[in-house]
């Protein structure tokens, strides 16, 4: 755990000082806005569909360091992946964060993305990395409602 622990804190600030995809998209398909109000994080998510691919990801927004770097991490997954594998991807994240700390991570299969499960050690800071996911998932159904974290 202590090699996840070294990649999660520099991944962490990796993405939080260069997050990729911090854009706005000239004309996305779906949006959706997101808010953790414990930690003050706020996102807006964009994503441009051709059919059911994922062509092209953008998001701003202002938070926490682990907000910032999970929707940087988010963006660079998803990027070129159908709704049906982005939905996937977000289940099995989902489950990482939410799982005990000492569950086990399959970081061949996650890549880069095990590093947040870093955060499981810091209960509170769930809601941060897993904002940007459920802000995803919003748009990705068209959801009209505002994602929360309360």
């Amino acid at each position: 755990m202590a090699d996840l622990s070294d990649l999660y804190q520099q991944i962490i600030i990796e993405h939080n000082r260069s997050p990729r995809n911090f854009k706005q998209l000239p004309h996305p398909s779906r949006a959706a806005e997101g808010s953790n109000p414990v930690c003050g994080d706020q996102i807006r998510l964009e994503v441009e569909l051709d059919g059911d691919r994922i062509t092209d990801i953008g998001f701003q927004g202002s938070g926490c360091a682990i907000s910032q770097a999970s929707a940087s991490l988010l963006t660079g997954a998803v990027l070129g992946k159908t709704r049906p594998e982005a939905e996937a991807l977000f289940q099995e994240v989902h489950t990482m964060l939410t799982s005990g700390h000492d569950a086990p991570v399959d970081a061949a299969h996650l890549g880069k993305l095990a590093a947040l499960a870093g955060v499981r050690r810091f209960p509170i800071r769930v809601k941060c990395a897993s904002l940007s996911w459920h802000t995803l998932h919003a748009a990705l159904q068209a959801a009209a409602e505002p994602v929360t974290t309360e």
